[in-house]
């Protein structure tokens, strides 16, 4: 049976993606200093205006005004009339630390109190479940839809930063519709980018630069056909880009930053938290989990479900959907999970190096399925131990 999947991505200038940046450059600053920092950092702008908040935690001191302002200016918001200016903007900062309440959890596990407490015997910094998913149909064990949706954004940012296309300004997004036969992608349906671009620009330009310059270049061409339907810039005209036209928030892009809608979510979003939050880590340890199992062939897709209670360090549940793809049983699978990864959030940190400042590169172009940077989490260091015990 043929069908339609459809996800979506968007670029560095994006509001909602500026802004956790902003959140997740502030964390790496503070990690860099103290890695032990509790940090909660969430981030809004509108017209001329960055507002900082959260919880955060820490002896250290950074200077958050000029890491909001650096950060903007790494965008590419430089000057008023892209919408966004780093040096004139309003910085607006308001912070508190971690609750006490929270903390206590988090600084020692149920499971350790009473007994010796060491500085990764941690409690979950939240109740919740999260999800990590992988499957073998794009090299990257990602989801074709997704996959190509950051691929076009990551070129559309390309493009403008090396002045290929040099009438294009930060804000933009793309989104990829994937036509399937059974559960294999066969072609690209449709592709939609809206880039923003200075008031000089004709549509016509815009169009043929973004498909011949952009999207031919990362998109495959056997996925391409006749019949493909391309729609650039469809209302006609994009100027008016970045907080300026929308305001922006840490955490609503929480479908880019993950698998594009193929898998399920549990709600958390991950940029401006630090590893003890497991809307983050647990998230990051799902994923690896999933793709170390396609990777070794115990199934071609496979979705992982953990779930915390806060301050408990053991999950309180493991679920795993290989949507009848597996090559063993399930309840198998779940055993090889059991003992080649710990899921509490303490062994997830010390495992996965989880508390170092390597966050602002996550939060464009996904946290999943990256090739131009080095995660933890994507690594395949399990299925060697997988594929042996897989076949007893």
């Amino acid at each position: 049976m043929k069908r339609l999947f459809t996800s979506e991505s968007v670029t560095c200038g994006h509001p909602d993606k500026m802004c956790d940046q902003i959140s997740d450059a502030i964390l790496d600053a503070i990690l860099t200093q103290d890695p032990y920092a509790r940090v909660a950092c969430e981030t809004m702008a509108t017209t001329g205006m960055v507002f900082v908040t959260g919880e955060i935690t820490t002896d250290c001191y950074v200077d958050i005004e000029n890491i909001v302002r650096e950060t903007v200016r790494d965008i590419g918001y430089t000057r008023a009339k892209y919408g966004f200016d780093c040096d004139s903007c309003a910085v607006v900062v308001s912070l508190k630390g971690q609750s006490p309440d929270i903390a206590q959890g988090v600084d020692v596990a149920l499971e350790a109190r009473g007994g010796t407490n060491g500085r990764e015997a941690i409690g979950a910094g939240d109740q919740g479940m999260m999800f990590g998913y992988a499957t073998d149909e794009t090299p990257a064990f990602m989801p074709l839809p997704i996959y190509l949706s950051h691929e076009i954004a990551k070129a559309l940012d390309a493009a403008r930063r090396s002045g290929e296309i040099d009438y294009l300004r930060p804000d933009g997004k793309s989104q990829v519709t994937v036509e399937y036969d059974g559960d294999r992608p066969v072609r690209v349906d449709t592709i939609v980018v809206s880039a923003q671009h200075n008031e000089k620009a004709e549509q016509e330009a815009i169009r043929h630069d973004i498909i011949e310059k952009v999207i031919k270049k990362v998109v495959p061409h056997n996925l391409l056909d006749a019949s493909t339907n391309f729609y650039i810039n469809p209302t006609g005209r994009f100027v008016i880009g970045g907080p300026k036209g929308d305001v922006g928030l840490t955490g609503r892009k929480i479908i880019v930053d993950t698998y594009g809608g193929v898998a399920r979510h549990g709600g958390g979003a991950f940029s401006g938290k630090d590893p003890t939050k497991v809307d983050r880590s647990g998230a990051y340890a799902a994923r690896h989990v999933a793709k170390n199992i396609v990777a070794a062939g115990l199934a071609r897709t496979c979705e992982v479900q953990i779930a915390y209670a806060i301050g408990v360090a053991k999950p309180v549940s493991l679920a795993i959907n290989t949507f009848g793809t597996n090559a063993i049983p399930e309840d198998k699978i779940l055993a090889l999970i059991d003992k080649h990864f710990d899921l509490s959030p303490g062994a997830i940190i010390h495992n996965l190096g989880l508390r170092r400042p390597i966050y602002r590169q996550t939060a464009t172009y996904g946290h999943f399925g990256r090739n131009d940077i080095d995660l933890p989490w994507e690594r395949l260091d399990r299925v060697e131990v997988l594929k042996s015990e897989g076949r007893m």
